[in-house]
């Protein structure tokens, strides 16, 4: 229950409420615009949020160290001059174009097929 200096003091409160709330849906900024105006402003903080937290995990190490300390003990550095022999000593002028399966052949039947013809032509 509330006392009379209470009930004194709730009245104005109560009033100024009602006035306020009746300001806001009159007033068609208040209503529409700046509900627009917070969703645009804060939708950029939180795209801003989403997008650092996409590239700062790029570059997160997920690699064991100790794995990762084996697999350069392996790797040896290729050069240019090393791939250029190795095309060279490919045989490129006696190469076969063949055509792979289509989606509604049977890939092993073509396959045959296809080695059948090569093994006739040689």
């Amino acid at each position: 229950m509330l006392t009379t200096t209470e009930s004194k003091m709730a009245a104005p409160i109560a009033s100024t409420i009602r006035k306020y709330a009746e300001a806001i849906t009159k007033n068609k900024f208040l209503r529409h615009g700046l509900p627009m105006l917070l969703l645009i402003v804060g939708g950029s903080f939180g795209l801003k949020e989403f997008s650092s937290l996409r590239y700062e995990t790029r570059y997160i190490k997920k690699i064991d160290p100790e794995l990762e300390a084996t697999m350069k003990k392996g790797k040896k550095k290729i050069t240019l001059d090393e791939e250029l022999e190795k095309i060279q000593e490919k045989d490129l002028d006696k190469w076969v174009n063949i055509r792979g399966p289509r989606p509604w052949e049977d890939s092993k039947q073509v396959q045959d097929e296809q080695r059948k013809r090569l093994s006739k032509q040689t």
